[in-house]
């Protein structure tokens, strides 16, 4: 096994339905990521990019197939633990369109949540959240509450929170969507930073082709396969 290897699939299916409802969204899928690198999931609206970032991060159950997350075999035929939360907990962090950052928290109470319920104490939890938003150049805001940000700037703690558990795997759907050019750039270039200084393997979907040259590899869906360009 290769020990660069963070995501492994192997003929993973997924159908929804069953008899003649049966419907069939990916087909045979198997494919490798490395660490340190960012991967775009490219695919027209229906075709199951959400379906298998989701089947990846434990959070649907594929129909057949294999998933390594790191070394580890987490699904062949069946989900191998009876904790999935406890899996992407440890090893998964999650972006998505919107930020869903909880108003009525701070930004800091907010970054420290998940480390908080996986049961890291709250000073600890509280100086990694500082580290991380000094990372992302917001650590002025650290006692704002979201309202009081701007788009991009919930985004940059959008993505500190998915890092606030130290994964080696970012699950980011649509993470730019919501954003004009120059911040979702910015957004990118931040992700591909990451993957390559912190070592963690990185799956973007975007429907926006300006931010496929900042990736290293492009994933596509195409008639229920995954391939690669």
């Amino acid at each position: 096994m290769n020990a660069k290897q963070s995501i492994r699939v192997e003929n993973l299916v997924k159908e929804f339905g069953k008899n003649d409802n049966l419907v069939s969204v990916i087909e045979g899928a198997s494919f490798t990521i490395y660490k340190g690198e960012l991967i775009a999931l490219v695919a027209p609206s229906g075709a199951g990019k959400t379906t298998l970032l989701m089947m990846i991060g434990c959070v649907i159950d594929p129909t057949s197939g294999e998933i390594w997350l790191g070394e580890e075999k987490v699904y062949e035929n069946r989900w191998l633990t009876n904790d999935a939360r406890k899996i992407r907990r440890e090893k998964i962090g999650f972006i998505f369109q919107a930020h869903y950052l909880i108003p009525f928290l701070n930004i800091i109470e907010n970054v420290t949540l998940v480390p908080q319920t996986g049961g890291i104490s709250d000073e600890k939890a509280k100086t990694d959240a500082m580290e991380l938003l000094k990372y992302f150049d917001i650590a002025d805001k650290a006692y704002n509450k979201p309202s009081q940000l701007s788009g991009g700037q919930n985004q940059r703690v959008a993505i500190a929170r998915a890092l606030a558990n130290n994964p080696k795997i970012i699950l980011a759907d649509e993470p730019t969507a919501a954003l004009d050019t120059k911040r979702a750039v910015s957004v990118v270039k931040m992700l591909k930073k990451i993957a390559l200084e912190q070592d963690v393997a990185i799956i973007m979907v975007t429907h926006d082709e300006r931010m496929l040259k900042y990736c290293d590899r492009v994933m596509k869906i195409e008639n229920k396969k995954i391939i690669f360009e």
